[in-house]
């Protein structure tokens, strides 16, 4: 009898679990070892058909579940895989011509994989923030200005350094899967906190960069995840954890 494979994603949850859930911090190869796992996913190991438009033949092969249409999001849309307290595993799906505009990760490690399409990044790192009647400004200097393209390896940014806080342009259709730890949460103080961008013409690389308001124009939409199901564990605490 052939043992069944694991998915590529059941794995990356497992090893997310793994990594996350400790009480230490993790350690560079810990992340790295993630970012390897991250580099092997192609847009049909979650669910999506990167090829395909609504209405057109499925790309995929014959027989395999139904498939998100990559390049027919009508709006920047996002796939919910798993999230729980120590990390999220998730799907941005952009439309080309789609911005996310510049927004930060308040003491979170991020690593993100293009799994298809391009995308034009905009990224900083502060150097000097102050909090002015209760917004956040402050002095940031610019690491990444520049257009991914699939395939590429993955992105990895820290609570101080790889580009914090960013912004992404979609050129063409694109998806980015995204694993956050930990996640964004209100009530920990890990708010989504949005920048105006305000360069300084005698300082180039450096930007001043000040809170505003959610943009209004920015919609996210969601959409079912369809990959391959997970075999979620429940946590009671980082060391005690059990199948459900």
């Amino acid at each position: 009898m052939e043992m069944e494979v694991m998915s590529k994603v059941q794995r990356l949850y497992d090893a997310c679990n793994h990594v996350f859930g400790q009480e230490e911090l993790p350690t560079f190869l810990q992340i790295q070892s993630l970012k390897d796992l991250l580099d092997s996913f192609e847009a049909v190991d979650v669910g999506i058909d990167e090829f395909s438009s609504p209405g057109s033949p499925s790309s995929s092969p014959e027989g395999i579940r139904e498939l998100i249409c990559g390049q027919g999001v009508p709006e920047i849309t996002y796939i919910h895989i798993h999230e729980c307290d120590y990390f999220s595993i998730g799907i941005f799906c952009f439309p080309a011509g789609a911005i996310f505009p510049l927004h930060d990760h308040p003491r979170m490690t991020v690593l993100s994989k293009l799994l298809y399409g391009s995308v034009y990044v905009k990224a900083y790192d502060w150097v000097k923030l102050e909090k002015s009647c209760s917004r956040t400004i402050g002095l940031a200097r610019n690491v990444e200005d520049g257009i991914r393209n699939a395939p590429s390896e993955p992105s990895i940014l820290f609570p101080e350094n790889g580009g914090n806080i960013h912004s992404f342009t979609a050129l063409t259709p694109c998806a980015i899967l995204d694993v956050l730890s930990p996640p964004y949460s209100e009530e920990f103080g890990r708010p989504s906190t949005y920048f105006s961008e305000f360069p300084i013409p005698a300082l180039p690389g450096y930007t001043l960069l000040e809170e505003k308001d959610l943009p209004g124009d920015l919609v996210v939409i969601g959409a079912p995840y369809l990959g391959p199901p997970l075999s979620l564990y429940k946590c009671t605490n980082a060391k005690a954890c059990i199948y459900t």
